[in-house]
């Protein structure tokens, strides 16, 4: 439990399992430009994720695909069902 809390602590890795979340695959460079952010450091966030298990990855040609982890345990993926939840009622709070 402590690698996924440690894992979703990070505003940018939160932003990227959210656009993961939904079953969608992406790309280094999709999430790079989604999420302003340079290629080390989406990288660096992205090994992460994928070592706390949440998200995995494939190699295709030259990049580097990311989706949820299909098989994580549901205890966990409720912890980030809640986290995203509450992430985006707060975010419209403020809006």
């Amino acid at each position: 439990m402590q690698d996924v809390l440690t894992a979703i602590c990070d505003p940018t890795r939160r932003a990227a399992l959210a656009l993961l979340w939904g079953g969608a695959e992406h790309c280094v460079c999709e999430l790079m430009a989604r999420l302003d952010a340079s290629q080390s450091r989406m990288s660096r966030h992205m090994k992460v994720l994928r070592e706390a298990g949440l998200v995995l990855d494939r190699r295709d040609a030259q990049w580097v695909r990311y989706r949820r982890n299909p098989d994580l345990a549901p205890e966990f993926a409720a912890v980030i069902d809640a986290v995203l939840t509450a992430k985006f009622t707060l975010e419209r709070k403020v809006a």
